[in-house]
């Protein structure tokens, strides 16, 4: 009897830990997250770090996971450039990557002797899967001589076939470092855009050669959803991602990476913020700054919501095959120098 009481004790200390932390945080439109839902949690949150512990594993979580993830176990948060420094930077034995598949993949790429782990499985990401190697092969072949940058939303077969890779944070600047007055980038359409007006707003223009997709979040996002923010909130400030819109971005007060728009939150004395991004930001930013207040029309990655405590839990203790990341050897020999590159190119 002892040892249960004991066990509910730890458990609901773990429950209020997880509810100071959640509790301004936005669990739907309707709702925030409740003692209950922490209650229902603690139990994963306390078996996955206890494993982790154990294995001595580190947890990645992008921003984009559910808040329960991302403050309840993992040991880094952040966009794709932050958790690929920390995944190249780890000690750890192995890597629990929650995020995408193109995510995991790049973990793994830089870091050949760990295992590396995604709960969700081999989730995508419309950008990572809208175009291959081979493509880009062939794209490159068309305009020979003129380097060649991919956006690290793309598979480890992309990456090889390009001369350096790129993040929203540093897409611009290391663009500018490239050679020659023409550049191919891919796989993001809209972020090809965006890169050609910045450049030239900076004074080094360059022919922009795109292919490949857009993001199924960020696309969808309209001048018209700017101009109902600031209808309905005269004193908002709108934050997006260079993954949307040309039109949509000349609208905003700030348009930069997820960290980006973070960083713009934490230094800015305003006090409403309309933001044009994953829900999964929204809620970070509502945990991170519970004095100030952020309106999110719509936008959720079905693929980042792949990732759950059960699932993390899972791969800890005992990872189906889907889950264990491997990357062909001479594939990833050549994504490397792509990704050690952009290392080099953004320091």
């Amino acid at each position: 009897m002892f040892r249960t009481v004991e066990k509910q004790a730890v458990v609901m200390q773990e429950a209020q830990r997880l509810y100071g932390l959640l509790r301004n945080v936005s669990k739907t439109k309707a709702e925030k997250w409740s003692l209950d839902d922490c209650i229902a949690a603690a139990p994963y949150t306390l078996s996955i770090n206890r494993f982790k512990q154990e294995q001595n594993a580190v947890i990645l979580a992008h921003s984009y996971t559910t808040p329960d993830l991302v403050y309840g176990v993992a040991d880094f948060r952040g966009d794709s450039y932050e958790l690929a420094l920390k995944a190249r930077e780890s000690s750890a034995d192995t890597i629990v990557f929650a995020g995408v598949w193109f995510m995991a993949e790049t973990a793994k790429i830089i870091n050949p002797s760990k295992q590396v782990l995604i709960p969700a499985g081999k989730a995508g990401c419309s950008l990572a899967d809208s175009l291959t190697g081979e493509q880009v092969r062939a794209l490159r072949a068309k305009h020979p001589g003129v380097p060649a940058l991919c956006y690290i939303n793309s598979s480890a077969e992309v990456k090889a076939a390009c001369d350096a890779c790129v993040t929203s944070g540093n897409v611009f600047d290391i663009a500018q470092k490239m050679p020659g007055d023409e550049l191919i980038f891919v796989p993001d359409m809209l972020m090809a855009e965006n890169l050609s007006i910045e450049l030239k707003r900076r004074g080094t223009p360059k022919k922009i050669i795109a292919d490949g997709g857009s993001c199924c979040v960020h696309d969808k996002f309209r001048p018209g959803d700017v101009e109902r923010l600031r209808k309905d909130y005269p004193s908002i400030r709108v934050l997006a991602h260079p993954e949307c819109a040309p039109e949509v971005c000349a609208l905003c007060d700030y348009v930069g990476s997820t960290k980006g728009m973070a960083s713009y939150v934490a230094a800015s004395k305003d006090k409403i913020f309309g933001l044009l991004t994953e829900q999964g930001l929204v809620n970070r930013l509502e945990a991170e700054h519970p004095d100030k207040q952020f309106v999110w029309p719509f936008g959720m990655c079905a693929y980042m919501k792949k990732n759950s405590l059960i699932n993390t839990l899972e791969v800890l203790v005992e990872p189906r095959a889907e889950q264990i990341v491997k990357v062909d050897e001479t594939i990833a020999a050549k994504a490397r120098k792509s990704i050690e590159k952009m290392f080099e190119l953004a320091q």
